[in-house]
């Protein structure tokens, strides 16, 4: 088998790889996220468990 036959099969499978991996660098600009510029998780609810632990380790002690 030549170089030129292995390059002939091996180019479209290239092509279609690299433009599924180009895809979405491409598509970021065209993405519109909204006005805000960062997203931010919501904060967690403070349970207070730290204290009772706290209280229950110096009780043992």
């Amino acid at each position: 088998m030549s170089i030129r036959t292995t390059l002939r099969q091996i180019m479209p499978r290239a092509t279609i790889l690299l433009g599924l991996l180009a895809l979405p660098l491409v598509a970021m600009p065209v993405v519109n996220a909204g006005e805000k510029v960062t997203i931010e998780a919501p904060s967690p609810k403070k349970m207070g468990a730290g204290l009772v632990i706290m209280v229950s380790l110096q009780r043992a002690q």
